[in-house]
This record gives structure tokens, sequence and C-alpha cells, in this order.
């Protein structure tokens, strides 16, 4: 996808949050590529397909981000949802029934974390809990690629407490968008 901007200010490798018309493409992350006076594209992002984008009606605005923290001493991610959803139905002659895919479920992720008041995260995420307004985060594979995901992010006010286990707390992230994901950079 291409968008117009005047004097947009971004360049090659930046990472957004977009704002758009179009509902596929509204509140996802993406990382700019081909960077140009009054333009710029989203990487990995196709939108040549004018059913879900119509022409003329992408219109919106983006937000850089400028800046990334760590989460760090996580001890579990559990992601649940994004699974198809159908609708089935049958005609009176049919013996059996049909499938046709609708929506997908909202994806979540429950990142379980040390507890650890000190450490910079928390004081990001607990701020991000409180406004309740989407970030942008950024999953970094140990094979180089990484994963953004636009999302609204909470944090359990208490840790939990067990014997013999270390205190946690559960960091959720409610997905606002679809997640882009990007191949290691090749050099």
């Amino acid at each position: 996808a291409v968008a117009t901007a005047a004097a947009h200010g971004l360049s090659d490798g930046d990472i957004i949050a977009l704002t758009s018309g179009w509902t596929r493409l509204n509140d996802r992350a993406a990382r700019v590529a081909n960077s140009l006076t009054g333009t710029f594209a989203l990487e990995r992002i196709n939108t040549l397909n004018t059913q879900p984008y119509p022409v003329g009606s992408g219109a919106g605005s983006v937000r850089e981000v400028t800046a990334f923290t760590e989460i760090s001493q996580i001890t579990d991610v559990a992601t649940s949802g994004g699974d198809q959803q159908f609708l089935t139905f049958g005609f009176l002659a049919d013996d059996d029934d049909r499938q046709l895919p609708t929506t997908k479920n909202p994806i979540s992720m429950a990142v379980t974390v040390a507890d650890d008041p000190d450490l910079p995260y928390v004081a990001v995420v607990e701020a991000a809990d409180e406004d309740k307004v989407a970030r942008v985060l950024r999953l970094n594979l140990p094979n180089g690629d990484s994963i953004l995901y636009n999302a609204y992010v909470t944090i359990t006010s208490t840790p939990a407490l067990s014997r013999n286990n270390l205190m946690t707390r559960v960091i959720t992230l409610s997905l606002a968008g679809r997640p882009t994901r990007y191949s290691a950079v090749v050099a």
C-alpha cells in the first residue's frame, strides 16, 4: 500500500500506527518503506483488492512510534482467539450441512511476567492500562523476524502468589488490528 501525506517526515524502517477508513487497515501497525516526499509505502500490506479497500475511502492518519521499552522477565505467553468463525447452513434437499467462513474471533495475548515494580516497562504498562489508548508492541523473534501488534494493554494490579513460585503479574494485550509480520533484514 502507498500512502500520500504532505511533509510526513517518515523514513524507511519507521514504525507507525494507522488509522484508516478501510476497516482491514484501521488500527494496524506497519513499517514504512520507499519513503519519498509526499508518499510512503506500508511494507507488506497489500491493498490492491478494491473489495475491502475501495478507492477513495481509505483516508486516515498515522502516528509514528518513536521508542520501544523492553518487557523483560517474561515467564509465559498464552495467545487466544484468531480462530475462524463459520456460518453453517443446509438446504432442505441436502444430506450434509455446508460452511462458509465469516469473521475471526478477536486475538488477545496474556504475558506473564515476574513481579518487579522497579523495571522500566512497569510504569509504561500501568500508564497504558490507565489511559486505555492502543500501543504498538514489537515481538522480536530469535531468527530476526518481528511481529508488530497494535493493542490495548492492561496489567493485573496485584501479583499472583503461590508457595515456592515467583510472584507474577499478567499483562494482557487485546489486539486492536491485525498483526503484521516482517522477515529479518538481510544485509
